[in-house]
């Protein structure tokens, strides 16, 4: 290639072929999205209106203090393992974690029973039950919660083999099981997922700084985030809220499945075939689990269109499905390993520069979508307008400490959008925001549940 002149001849024919579909992210109005998101809450709060935002309460409420004399056991059940542990905080209210344990999730295997799941993770704790009668209980699956702050699972997802578990309540059998296996009763449980558990280590680990209000971000494998809300608000629990309603209460918003984002024509195509084509529409757009398989779907189109060689689009018509992590290697140019890596040699560098442009945009609208779901929080907090108390945004998952330059990038769309670099507008000033991340976040934000309960 020589030149400037060719370098912006190529970006051009890639750009134009990126708006054709739709998938642009230079197309994407940052303001428009962010107004959608901030009605779909509103709507989910209401529960009378449709919402593509299930904007779940959590009936967890905000308290700034920690009890550092009290200790608690958390779990923690994710997709293959299920952890556990006794946490308690110093006077500085710096963590001490002891007597953690890993061990299979019961049902990642083989189908089980109620009876045998609820026994496994039981069993796991049984020797650390007379530590606390607290207990944090991070379930990463899709629970409704109630006032009691127990949980019923809706359904199982990451291939868990336990039907029998699917809308029961998570922490009544779990007492049950323990008393059943001769442990005394009295064990308090507070059901909450990672999301919930991310915004909660925020609260944990800066006891020491003043912020306004705080919120959690997950974009790992999957996306979603957590917010403060005031009772008052949340009108489809208007009978709760009578006598709470000036307390702040967590939200888990699910924000994946948020159904009004900026989806373009190849979205839609590769949307069609995944397992559960209609949901999770918003995350399958940027999060971990997709983006290596939406990112073949964006080559085997732009092949089709003959957007490259001859060569490279008969290799790209055979390709395999990528993975997530392909993307961040091809785009840390020249790519050592990785799927792609077999596939330089082969193909010209005009080709190959096309293929960075194409992956690096799907990085960039990543993160005006994180930072349009960011923004709209931030709002709906009617927080954050002190530049010396901030909004304190943990932010946990691979994906989003893993991606190409990700942080950096939207924290720039952030700017843009809300920040000092906003087009100014009449009743819409600067908001103020800090993006933290927390060592044991998930296992730091159960103990805080467990701690206010």
């Amino acid at each position: 290639m020589d030149g400037f002149k060719e370098l912006k001849t190529i970006k051009k024919q890639t750009d134009t072929f990126l708006s054709s579909y739709g998938m642009n992210y230079a197309d994407i109005n940052q303001r428009r999205y962010i107004d959608f998101f901030l009605n779909e809450m509103a709507s989910g709060l209401a529960g009378k209106a449709p919402s593509s935002l299930k904007m779940l309460p959590t009936f967890i409420h905000y308290s700034g203090s920690i009890d550092t004399k009290k200790q608690v056991i958390v779990l923690d059940a994710g997709g293959t393992n299920l952890r556990s542990a006794v946490v308690s905080f110093n006077k500085d209210f710096k963590p001490c974690i002891r007597n953690l344990s890993a061990a299979d999730m019961p049902g990642a295997k083989e189908e089980v029973s109620k009876e045998e799941f609820f026994d496994v993770i039981a069993e796991n704790i049984s020797s650390i039950l007379h530590f606390s009668n607290s207990i944090g209980f991070v379930f990463s699956y899709p629970i409704e919660i109630f006032p009691d702050k127990d949980g019923k699972l809706i359904r199982f997802t990451k291939e868990i083999k336990a039907a029998q578990v699917e809308g029961e309540f998570i922490g009544r059998n779990l007492i049950s099981a323990i008393e059943r296996k001769n442990h005394k009763s009295g064990h308090k449980i507070v059901l909450l997922n990672d999301t919930v558990a991310t915004l909660l280590s925020g609260i944990a680990a800066y006891q020491q700084r003043l912020y306004d209000s705080y919120a959690g971000l997950v974009l790992g494998t999957g996306m979603n985030v957590c917010y403060m809300e005031k009772n008052s608000n949340i009108l489809k629990i208007k009978s709760y809220e009578k006598d709470h309603a000036d307390k702040l209460q967590l939200i888990n918003v699910e924000a994946g499945n948020f159904s009004k984002g900026p989806a373009g024509e190849v979205d839609k195509i590769f949307d069609k075939k995944t397992l559960n084509p209609g949901t999770g529409t918003f995350e399958k757009m940027f999060s971990g689990a997709y983006m290596g398989s939406l990112a073949t779907e964006l080559l085997k189109t732009a092949a089709k269109q003959k957007l490259f060689s001859r060569a490279a689009c008969r290799l790209i018509k055979d390709m395999k499905t990528l993975f997530s992590k392909d993307i961040d290697i091809y785009l840390n140019y020249p790519p050592l390993q990785g799927s792609m890596a077999a596939y330089i040699k082969k193909i010209d560098e005009n080709d190959r520069i096309k293929i960075y442009f194409l992956f690096d945009n799907l990085i960039e609208r990543a993160a005006i979508l994180t930072s349009i779901v960011l923004s709209a929080l931030i709002i709906k907090t009617g927080k954050g307008y002190n530049p010396c108390s901030p909004v304190c945004i943990v932010a946990e998952g691979s994906s989003f400490y893993k991606m190409n330059n990700f942080k950096s990038r939207v924290e720039h769309y952030l700017r843009l959008a809300i920040g000092k670099d906003r087009i100014k507008v009449k009743g819409m000033p600067e908001r103020f925001y800090e993006i933290n991340r927390v060592e044991n976040a998930v296992i730091l934000g159960a103990a805080i549940a467990a701690n206010i309960i």
